[in-house]
């Protein structure tokens, strides 16, 4: 690679360059074709940069360092963006070559230059997306134990789910000290999303949006705890396309032209976006020309298109021709099942698809040890390490349940399937697997630490702050396997109230902002009660206030084993189910027998997962 004939040596990066006396940054070409002309301003600086890191002191010597690898990375971007490297730059020795440069030194020297900022690592690695097994978006899945899952198998790259752009737009950027993550959360107290340190590097946040500002804003919303931003302009569902989002956005080049644009110059992430192919190839190849000049680091292209499913068979060839069109990464997507069955698979598939990485779904879904390079691990094995990152940060159980029931998909009537199914709460879940010892253990460790924090911060305890010498306390909790079907004890005590002639009960409820639990007190006849143990959810803190009360006077409260209540027969006009299954996160229904005056920090329903 020597500019002219002579001797050569190898440079620090490990790249050939002529022994001369003005070593030129722009010499390094990888067609072997030197440059003559003058020198340049760039090399130029270059040289001062070069002097300056030998010379100066400490201080001036790294900031020279960092400017000159700079220099170099600009100048072997603008190479491989000119297309310079014999054949292409995909598979060439010249551009592993300059791609260890990239990855290597500039990444380096990037991640010493991070710094603290609102309780997380600021995040400046530049992410680079050659040669890697990625964990693609998909939704419900694509939380936080998946994606540690995936990391722990071998993924360089994890995508979060799609998430909706207005909906993190009403988040609140949260630092979970007790789980040690961060937090976004909606205003009625749903985790939207959820990331912690360990990720920080490697997770990609995909966003569904139609608007370039909204995009942007919720960009720089999360810019500071993730590695890249993704655009969705693949999905198909309907939840995704009536809003102008997902595939819904290849109808309108301008419009996906204006959000990568915006992103690409309002970020300090690189942005990519995932696209499915268009019906004709000449239409595609004009659409990813168009997509690589808003300068986007990678594309991912999912080969089918917008109307077809996993049961058609998935176009190697349009991805071969859009990896060999396009200079920036290409990452090959649908390969699950017909291609990738195991780890020697996805590689096959990169080469059937001259593609720079490879994004894996469906297969990382059902067993997310795909990306093992020992091969798949049993799947009990896994299903009991996600389990156990499940526990551990806390995710909501009908997200952990989903992805159980993926992995065991053929299994599911098996007892162990059974199990799973009859499941309505963490612990369940975890006794269905023998990890009922370390559920009790984990919840107790968070249990300690979340003390152990309001120990320290009292202030923030979010304590009720006046006199409560008259409020009733137990310390009560409500657990819906120990209770009659469809009752509930705020039902028994609202149909107490009624038989006695007493206005109905009022709940006031409580968040404490640390570590975001609930109390609830409720006044019956000018009384209040109250349990002393917070809750998750202000549904299962108010049904804690109702045993307290009902229990302070006597009352059948509806566990198993008492009388059936006399109302019973009443329970379809009922809603206010805190089963936690899904009829619990319904609309209330107009006119519902049961109405809920209390005050409280939350709103709407409940819904434990964004996407679904």
């Amino acid at each position: 690679m020597s500019s002219r004939p002579g001797r050569t040596s190898t440079g620090r990066w490990g790249l050939r360059r002529p022994l001369c006396r003005r070593w030129r940054a722009r010499g390094m070409c990888t067609t072997g074709r030197g440059l003559s002309e003058p020198l340049t301003a760039r090399s130029r600086r270059g040289n001062r940069n070069n002097r300056a890191a030998r010379n100066g002191s400490p201080g001036k010597r790294a900031r020279a360092i960092f400017s000159l690898v700079l220099e170099r990375l600009t100048a072997l971007t603008s190479l491989m963006r000119q297309g310079l490297a014999d054949g292409g730059w995909r598979g060439s020795l010249r551009h592993a070559e300059l791609e260890n440069l990239v990855e290597g030194g500039i990444c380096r020297v990037q991640q010493r230059r991070g710094w603290s900022r609102g309780g997380m690592i600021v995040n400046s690695l530049s992410l680079c997306y050659h040669n890697k097994l990625i964990l693609a978006p998909m939704v419900r899945v694509g939380t936080l134990p998946m994606r540690l899952l995936a990391l722990d198998y071998g993924a360089d790259i994890v995508y979060c789910e799609e998430l909706i752009d207005l909906k993190m737009l009403q988040c609140k950027r949260v630092v979970n000290e007790v789980l040690s993550t961060v937090d976004f959360v909606a205003p009625d107290d749903r985790v939207v999303f959820r990331t912690c340190k360990r990720e920080q590097n490697r997770v990609v946040f995909q966003m569904g949006t139609s608007d370039a500002e909204r995009a942007l804003a919720v960009a720089r919303l999360v810019e500071n705890d993730v590695a890249g931003i993704d655009v969705n302009m693949g999905c198909p569902k309907e939840y995704s396309t009536k809003g102008g989002m997902g595939a819904a956005l290849l109808s309108d080049p301008d419009k996906i032209e204006k959000i990568l644009s915006t992103l690409v110059k309002g970020t300090c992430r690189p942005v990519t976006c995932k696209i499915r192919i268009l019906p004709s190839l000449e239409d595609t190849l004009s659409l990813v020309k168009r997509i690589e000049r808003t300068g986007i680091a990678a594309i991912a292209v999912h080969g089918r298109k917008r109307e077809e499913r996993p049961q058609h068979p998935v176009n190697c060839e349009t991805i071969k021709a859009i990896a060999e069109t396009l200079s920036i990464p290409v990452i090959a997507n649908g390969g699950s099942h017909d291609h990738i069955l195991d780890y020697l698979d996805i590689e096959d598939f990169r080469q059937a698809t001259a593609a720079s990485s490879v994004m894996v779904a469906r297969a990382a879904m059902w067993n997310p040890s795909i990306f093992c390079k020992e091969g798949l691990r049993p799947l009990e094995e896994v299903m009991q390490k996600y389990i156990r990152y499940a526990v551990q940060y806390e995710n909501h159980y009908t997200n952990t349940k989903y992805c159980l029931c993926q992995m065991l998909r053929e299994q599911l009537e098996s007892p162990q399937g059974k199990l799973l199914h009859a499941a309505q709460s963490s612990r369940e879940i975890c006794e269905a697997f023998g990890l009922g010892a370390f559920y009790e253990e984990t919840t107790r460790e968070l249990d300690s630490r979340r003390a152990e924090l309001l120990a320290r911060t009292p202030e923030e305890a979010g304590e009720p702050v006046e006199d409560t010498s008259s409020v009733i306390k137990m310390a009560v909790k409500f657990d819906r396997r120990a209770y009659l079907p469809q009752i509930t004890p705020k039902m028994c005590l609202l149909e107490w109230c009624r038989r006695e002639n007493l206005a109905q009960p009022v709940y006031e409820t409580v968040q404490r902002p640390l570590d975001r639990l609930f109390c609830s007190v409720v006044t019956v006849a000018e009384q209040k009660y109250q349990s002393t143990l917070w809750d998750k959810s202000k549904k299962l803190a108010e049904q804690a206030a109702a045993i307290v009360c009902l229990r302070s006077q006597g009352l059948p409260e509806g566990r198993l084993g008492e009388e059936s209540p006399s109302f019973h027969k009443r329970k379809r006009e009922v809603p206010d189910q805190d089963s936690g299954g899904p009829r619990a996160q319904e609309p209330a229904i107009p006119g519902e027998l049961c109405k809920k005056p209390f005050v409280t920090v939350g709103s709407g329903k409940e819904s434990p997962l964004e996407g679904w």
